[in-house]
């Protein structure tokens, strides 16, 4: 990947179209300040990985951008709305709707199945449970789950259970797909494996990923890599500046 100045000129800014955009992010916890200022464009259907050392913020970030947090400063514009300033009720059916999450250790309920674990969100978006069952057990499939679908997740490998954690998150068709340190518990095979069959399932689902990572090996596998240092963005090596969310141009 090419590295590029945090402060590239809109001249040679990206056209991709705008799907999420931030400014001026700041949150703090206390006295820490864990977001200091963040500006953030995020492309339709990119895959963009946020690295930095532990404790840089980019885990807050994710959260920010998610709607999970809220800042104390700045916006998040997404689908023409500031998800910064929704209430609680709208974040979570935005991110019911819209937004799919993939976590460090799946966090996979354990008295259900696989199959059952991949059908809740679907049935929380008010989707029949025939139809729910049907698509959980093709995303199943898809990601060569289909014959362990009836295990329990303590039943499943490591990267098996990960793998129904993808699942999970793609079944209700994200637009955006955020996974904190999707690999993080997984042995070097297992993480490749797994971040394979992500990259694979998001791009045939066109879903845009965001996956903060630590590992140097995941973050290859990105179209656009942005680190994070003391709650700032200390470089991104593909900005997307000079655009509007919808991809209208930006003036200065």
């Amino acid at each position: 990947m090419s590295t590029a100045s945090a402060t590239a000129s809109p001249a040679s800014a990206s056209t991709a179209q705008v799907l999420m955009h931030a400014r001026g992010l700041e949150l703090a916890f206390g006295t820490t300040r864990a977001l200091r200022g963040i500006d953030l464009d995020i492309a339709a259907g990119e895959v963009l990985a946020v690295t930095g050392p532990s404790g840089s913020g980019k885990s807050t970030l994710l959260h920010v951008l998610a709607g999970v947090l809220t800042p104390d400063a700045g916006t998040v514009q997404y689908g023409g709305r500031n998800v910064a300033s929704l209430g609680e009720a709208d974040r979570a059916r935005l991110r019911l709707a819209e937004f799919g999450f993939i976590f460090q250790f799946g966090q996979l309920l354990p008295d259900l199945s696989a199959l059952d674990n991949v059908t809740l969100p679907l049935l929380l978006a008010g989707v029949s449970r025939r139809r729910a069952l049907e698509r959980a057990h093709a995303q199943l499939d898809a990601l060569g789950l289909g014959e362990h679908e009836r295990k329990l997740p303590t039943q499943l490998s490591g990267g098996q259970a990960q793998r129904v954690a993808v699942a999970r998150a793609l079944v209700t068709s994200p637009r955006i797909l955020f996974a904190d340190e999707p690999t993080g518990s997984l042995d070097s095979l297992a993480a490749e494996q797994t971040m394979g069959a992500l990259l694979e399932a998001a791009r045939a689902a066109h879903s845009t990923l965001v996956v903060v990572t630590h590992d140097a090996r995941i973050a290859a596998y990105a179209d656009r890599e942005v680190i994070i240092r003391d709650g700032r963005v200390s470089l991104d090596n593909g900005l997307l500046q000079g655009t509007r969310p919808d991809g209208e141009e930006q003036t200065r």
